[in-house]
């Protein structure tokens, strides 16, 4: 891909990171209360709650993010190329 079109699809990205992040933070709290009937996700320098569940708290955080991430910079990536005729990968 031309220089100038990864300038072109940084933004997008960058975009997409935010996106991904605020989306991901959603559904593992909204996952977390159905599971524990707690708001918050535990915090791990928190002591009202165990080592099993701050660390599982963080496992379920790691994997939404990582699949919220990915299905939001693959579809950022496929309107790239929609638009552009260029995958941005290349």
């Amino acid at each position: 891909m031309s220089r100038g079109k990864k300038i072109v699809y940084k933004p997008v990205g960058m975009v997409g990171g935010l996106l991904a992040g605020a989306t991901s933070g959603f559904l593992v709290r909204k996952s977390w209360a159905a599971i524990s009937g707690e708001e918050e996700t535990p915090d791990a320098l928190r002591l009202d709650h165990g080592f099993a569940e701050v660390v599982l708290a963080a496992a379920l955080q790691g994997a939404v993010f990582a699949a919220t991430s990915a299905a939001i910079n693959r579809l950022g990536a496929l309107g790239f190329r929609r638009a552009t005729g260029v995958w941005p990968g290349d």
